[in-house]
């Protein structure tokens, strides 16, 4: 019983698929019973090809003719094949309806592939409709309950253990906790949130419980305005669409009244007979079918398309490879996309008489009792080869390459004991029989007689470029009196970042030699953040503490200056702005599943510089779509003198026919290279 729900499910998943299928076997068999001469089975199976293969396109067509009152090309179609096949009877020129057929699994195939390119909206909204929970546990007469999202009110107290998803948008009654809000807002860090803060829905809360007071409906948290801005988004159609919508009708129309009035004026004008006249009619709807100029477009966008695969880049649909070709301003997002997204240790700066290696493994004794982000970069950090800096009381840092001090490459770690965090100010414990004090400036402050007035300034300096500045003290007192408290030394400092991706400066000097117009960053952080990665990638506008409504707003005014525009992101926050673009690009690896179903494009490496490999193929696409649009209308033109002048018959115009469709096929598939 299993076997037939599944092939009932594939059937009705992919019905034009089917349909195309069916039809091109029945027009097989039909040919093949032509050519036993067994008329009777021929008859049984083409009008069934006719049937299964045009039945959408006559539906849609008829559907459009008589709602819309307008004529479109899957009705012409449809009248060309049938036309064929009533003078294949007439005549007993039954190759006639062979041809007819063709003409209807061309468009039978055409549609399934269209088909396959416009399923994605519904995915889109399911995907993002899953990043948050289905219940909160809400606070009910002093007793947890779960219930589900839709049910809760205004002043409704949810309680959030760690690890688990923020249910709604709410304001923090208690609690402390560090939560991973890049996915919504872009930060980069993890966000430190404790009583009165605003938290959001689809957010991943920390180590801490927090207790949450609903302030607003859950049908208008951030999360779900994002899922309304997406919908919205995808609905618009595209100015292209709407083009390509207007010349098929216009096309259409033109055929129709041209094939009447060949049907009718001939006999009067010219003295035809009316065989004569109804064969030339006949033969003008065939040879003025546009399958050359259909196949013109979607073979070179498919052949692009696979192209784009081998080299890492997914296409999700042809017109994007198109218009890619014709971007003129490109947004980039900040964490993720020109940064890798994973917090380092960007400087270590030592003072006195300690060296960096002393700093970081001090630093790094505390830290690994630490579940913090930033504690796990040093202790990352005090693992690996990396970067450190060389600095004395003078505070100029020479940049040095070494190994630490371990011969393995990585610092001997000293076990600390009585490690305590104080929750968003620092870390204290004793390691070596000496309090180590790890925290931000004011915490450390609380242990150290002064701060180094040159140490100082550099800290201040990282802090402006968007740095997160840890210091480190040592105290040789492991208990400390009150008295004695301020007694310790200041060993140095640890400036923590985001890091830039190796190939975001280069991929940006490529797509301003590309001429791309205008290149942007978009961005949840703040503007120092925003301006040192700017300038480090060598972007020169930046728009910085975006939410994923104003990244949307963004990308409209710079459609509204420059048209065609590529938004590149990789987390939920992208996704309005991802769907809104012209085209939307996610990175593969590092993007959310929403950016990754919401985008037109993916590169699957997460290698930058694959846009520019993009923008390429999308110009060379246009370029060979252009070719092949003259090489059809040129048939075409032929054709229909030829017919007009009666150098031509019907089986000539349906071979010349078919032929420039399979040049212009041919001719799509150099992308292939």
């Amino acid at each position: 019983m299993l076997y037939p729900q599944r092939l009932g499910q594939f059937t009705r998943e992919h019905a034009d698929t089917v349909a195309a299928l069916l039809c091109g076997l029945l027009l097989f068999l039909g040919w093949f019973a032509l050519h036993l001469g067994a008329l009777g089975l021929a008859f049984l199976l083409l009008p069934a090809a006719y049937v299964i293969g045009g039945y959408e396109s006559a539906r849609e067509g008829l559907t459009t003719l008589f709602k819309e009152k307008e004529l479109d090309v899957d009705l012409l179609m449809i009248v060309a094949a049938i036309g064929a096949a009533s003078l294949g009877l007439w005549r007993r020129e039954y190759h006639l309806i062979i041809d007819g057929a063709i003409l209807i699994l061309i468009f039978a195939i055409s549609g399934a592939l269209e088909g396959y390119a416009m399923a994605r909206t519904e995915r889109s909204i399911r995907s993002l409709m899953s990043l948050t929970p289905d219940t909160a546990r809400v606070l009910l007469q002093g007793k947890e309950e779960e219930i589900p999202i839709s049910q809760l009110k205004l002043g409704d107290e949810i309680v959030v253990k760690p690890g688990e998803l923020i249910p709604t948008d709410g304001i923090i009654l208690s609690g402390y906790s560090t939560l991973n809000q890049a996915a919504i807002t872009g930060e980069s860090l993890p966000v430190e949130k404790t009583v009165g803060a605003e938290v959001f829905a689809g957010t991943l809360n920390g180590y801490g419980a927090l207790q949450i007071k609903v302030h607003k409906p859950a049908q208008s948290s951030l999360i779900q305005r994002v899922i309304r801005l997406v919908e919205q988004a995808q609905t618009e159609a595209p100015p292209s669409q709407e083009f390509t919508l207007r010349f098929e009708k216009g096309y259409a129309k033109v055929i129709v009244v041209a094939g009447i009035l060949l049907a009718t004026l001939p006999p009067f004008l010219w003295g035809w007979d009316w065989e004569t006249t109804i064969y030339r009619a006949l033969t003008f709807l065939v040879v003025a079918s546009p399958c050359a100029l259909m196949a013109a477009i979607m073979p070179t966008l498919l052949s692009g398309i696979a192209n784009g695969a081998r080299q890492g880049i997914l296409f999700k649909n042809g017109a994007q490879l198109e218009k890619i070709g014709k971007v003129r301003a490109i947004a980039f997002d900040k964490t993720g996309t020109l940064t890798t997204g994973q917090v380092q240790v960007f400087q270590v700066i030592s003072v006195g008489e300690y060296t960096q290696q002393d700093v970081l493994k001090a630093a790094a004794s505390v830290e690994s009792y630490s579940e913090h982000p930033i504690g796990k970069a040093i202790v990352q950090a005090a693992g690996e080869t990396v970067r450190v800096f060389s600095a004395r009381r003078s505070a100029k840092a020479v940049p040095v390459e070494s190994k630490l001090l371990n011969p393995k490459g990585d610092l001997d770690l000293v076990g600390a004991i009585q490690v305590q965090a104080i929750p968003g100010q620092g870390i204290v414990g004793i390691a070596q029989e000496q309090q180590v004090i790890v925290g931000n400036a004011i915490f450390v402050q609380q242990y150290v007689t002064n701060l180094p007035e040159e140490l100082r300034k550099m800290a201040q300096s990282l802090e402006q470029e968007g740095k997160t500045v840890v210091w480190v003290a040592k105290n040789p007192t492991p208990n400390p009196s009150p008295q004695a408290k301020r007694g310790a030394d200041v060993m140095g400092a640890i400036a923590i970042a985001d890091e830039v991706r190796s190939q975001a400066a280069a991929t940006i000097t490529q797509l301003k030699k590309l001429g791309i117009e205008q290149i942007v960053m978009l961005t949840g952080d703040n503007e120092e953040t925003a301006h040192s990665v700017a300038k480090a990638v060598g972007i020169d506008r930046v728009y910085a503490q975006l939410l994923p409504e104003d990244k949307l707003d963004v990308i409209r005014r710079l459609q509204q200056e420059y048209q065609t525009v590529a938004m590149v992101g990789d987390g939920i926050n992208d996704a309005p702005a991802l769907a809104q673009a012209s085209v939307g690009i996610a990175m593969g690896v590092s993007g959310s599943d929403v950016a990754l179903e919401t985008a037109d494009i993916v590169l699957m490496a997460d290698k930058l510089e694959k846009i520019a490999v993009a923008m390429h193929l999308g110009r060379r696409s246009q370029s060979i779509v252009k070719q092949n649009i003259v090489v059809a209308l040129g048939f075409i033109m032929l054709l229909l003198v030829g017919n007009f002048l009666g150098n031509i018959n019907l089986p000539i115009g349906v071979i010349g026919h078919e032929g420039s469709t399979v040049l212009v096929t041919l001719s799509g598939l150099r992308l292939l290279k």
